[in-house]
């Protein structure tokens, strides 16, 4: 089986750690990891990841400013992206069938089947 290659860009070190491992132990997917929001653009670059799972608040640049150059390269635009985000409920995103003004979202935290249940929509979407 093809392992499907996720970069997470999040600045929370032990939450990406934490994440990698849960999707790695899934067996379906490859996982890097960047926490430098400022070089997020330069990973997703040079990993060429299936999905990037991103991060909305970090220092140093946001999320969605993340998103809009990985949008605008015409190497990456067709990359999806599904935010992660503490700003809103799971409840919230469930309510807006994950997706919340057009974009794939998952509220932190959430089970480890949400968040699988999104990458492998986003990923069939792609």
């Amino acid at each position: 089986m093809v392992k499907r290659k996720i970069l997470i860009v999040d600045d929370e070190e032990n939450f990406c750690d934490i994440l990698r491992l849960n999707l790695e132990s899934t067996g379906k997917y490859e996982v890097c990891v960047e926490n430098d929001a400022n070089n997020a653009l330069f990973a997703v670059l040079h990993h060429r990841p299936d999905l990037v799972l991103l991060d909305v608040i970090m220092a140093g640049k946001e999320g969605p400013d993340i998103a809009i150059e990985i949008k605008r390269d015409p190497r990456l635009k067709e990359t999806p992206i599904v935010f992660l985000t503490a700003t809103v409920t799971q409840q919230e995103v469930e309510a807006e069938g994950g997706r919340i003004g057009g974009q794939a979202f998952v509220a932190k935290p959430s089970s480890l089947d949400v968040l699988l249940d999104s990458i492998e929509r986003n990923l069939v979407a792609a």
